[in-house]
């Protein structure tokens, strides 16, 4: 998460700035301090300006008592309007401005979604905050927020802009190069525990994986194979092997970034916050459609491996969605719809996700 912070002179240009934005519909004020507040995410500018005016001193030595924060954080990182808020509280209070009266702004005019916070630096006896070395200590209670909640360092430098990716397409040619980009993206961009994780993400862009094992002069070697499918998951053109495109995309990498995401997932508590944002959904639609047009930017829930024959085994009403393949049949179905002693493999909300977005047949 990025932290910038400005002083100023204009308390009511910083107000206006922000209140005007949220007032025509492109954020929402999410929380005040010390400042009227009616609930409905919106802002009286000439309102909070008065109110500031009354916290504040008439004749004050302080020179640029203006604070304008803007706090930052990755794209990728999802948190619900309440989370936010908790992050401005906490950053506020440590920064030294808890007491202090402010507000805090939602901007949702890009698709980065980022806060702004205005408040000031003399208090109501006209003494300073101390904003000495605030730069160093706000990077350092930004890195104890992310470590707090989960989020993306959005500081490192060495960050690289995404690169586009589409859908592995056999008949445009060069495959073994568009399958070659995918897979490194994929393993660059995102975390997956499982080779069953990896192999739904993979589903996205037409392509799947599986283990391959033997042995060669009495030493046994493991490795992975790449191939391209059609939109129903069938396997088109020849497989492709992981050395091929590298040893960061083979057996033994897989291995690591299994263990390696499964420990980020922990320690970070991802896997608390997808199941936020998943309830949080849900709490406004059932809608099929809808859910998955608002899921496809964040995580979701479980899946079913099975035969068709299993498949028919079901209760109809139970089931959600299907995906049939060349190797079976996928199904999303209630838990209370899977019969006693059935194997269930635990999936990733994610993994719900990207069912959902190729199911092809919804009951």
């Amino acid at each position: 998460m990025v932290a910038k912070i400005s002083l100023g002179i204009s308390l009511y240009g910083a107000l206006a700035y922000n209140g005007e934005k949220i007032n025509e519909a492109k954020g929402r004020l999410l929380t005040t301090s010390r400042i009227y507040n009616d609930g409905t995410g919106t802002v009286d500018i000439h309102r909070a300006m008065e109110d500031f005016l009354a916290l504040m001193p008439v004749r004050s030595k302080v020179e640029k008592p203006v604070v304008h924060i803007s706090l930052n954080p990755h794209p990728d990182d999802v948190l619900t309007d309440t989370e936010l808020q908790d992050i401005a509280r906490e950053y506020l209070e440590k920064m030294g401005f808890g007491g202090q009266p402010y507000l805090v702004f939602k901007h949702e005019d890009i698709d980065r979604h980022h806060l702004h916070i205005v408040t000031v630096r003399v208090d109501e006896s006209g003494r300073s905050i101390d904003t000495r070395n605030n730069f160093y200590r706000s990077k350092q209670i930004t890195r104890e927020l992310e470590r707090k909640y989960g989020l993306h360092d959005a500081e490192r430098k060495s960050r690289r802009t995404d690169m586009a990716l589409h859908k592995v397409d056999a008949s445009a040619g060069d495959v073994k190069k568009q399958v070659g980009n995918v897979v490194k993206e994929l393993n660059r961009r995102y975390r997956f525990q499982t080779m069953g994780e990896y192999r739904a993400l993979l589903s996205l862009y037409n392509m799947t994986v599986e283990e391959v094992r033997g042995n060669v002069r009495g030493r046994e070697y493991n490795g992975l194979v790449y191939s391209v499918t059609d939109d129903r998951g069938n396997k088109v053109g020849n497989p492709f092997k992981s050395s091929l495109f590298g040893k960061s995309v083979g057996y033994d990498a897989a291995q690591r970034k299994f263990a390696r995401s499964k420990a980020e997932i922990k320690d970070r508590k991802l896997a608390d916050m997808t199941k936020r944002t998943v309830l949080s959904v849900l709490q406004d639609t059932y809608d099929k459609e809808k859910f998955i047009d608002t899921l496809k930017e964040k995580g979701i829930d479980t899946v079913l491996r099975c035969t068709e024959e299993q498949l028919n085994a079901l209760d109809p009403d139970a089931v959600r969605a299907v995906r049939k393949g060349a190797f079976g049949c996928e199904a999303l179905v209630k838990r209370d719809g899977i019969p006693e002693n059935w194997p269930v493999e635990p999936v990733s909300v994610e993994q719900i996700m990207m069912f959902l977005t190729k199911g092809e047949e919804v009951r």
